[in-house]
C-alpha cells in the first residue's frame, strides 16, 4: 500500500514537472514570436495534436512577463528527452542571432 502511494507521487511529479516544461516552451515561443504548435509538429510531424501543449497555450497562467533563456529553454527540452524539439528550437535561435 505504501509503496503505490510513492509511486503515485512520483508519477505525479514527473508529470507536473513535464507540464512545467510545456509552459516554459510556451512561453519562450511567445517571447520570440512563434507558435509553439508549428514548432511541435515540425518536431514530431507523426504526432497527433498534443493536448498538453494546446490545453496550456489556451489557459492563461500568468508567464507572460517570464523571460527564458535560449540555452535554458534547450537545456530543459532536453532533460525531458524532447531532442527533436530541442533540434527544431536551436534552429529558431540560430535564425533571430545570425
Amino acid at each position: 500500500m505504501e509503496f503505490k502511494n510513492i509511486e503515485e507521487q512520483i508519477i505525479q511529479k514527473y508529470k507536473d514537472d513535464e507540464n512545467f516544461m510545456i509552459r516554459l516552451f510556451v512561453q519562450w515561443c511567445a517571447n520570440h514570436k512563434l507558435n509553439p504548435q508549428t514548432l511541435y509538429q515540425q518536431a514530431y510531424p507523426e504526432q497527433q495534436e498534443n493536448l498538453a501543449l494546446k490545453e496550456i497555450m489556451e489557459s492563461d497562467d500568468g508567464f507572460e512577463e517570464l523571460h527564458i533563456d535560449d540555452e535554458t529553454m534547450l537545456d530543459v527540452l532536453q532533460l525531458f528527452g524532447n531532442d527533436d524539439l530541442a533540434f527544431v528550437v536551436a534552429d529558431e535561435i540560430r535564425k533571430f542571432t545570425s
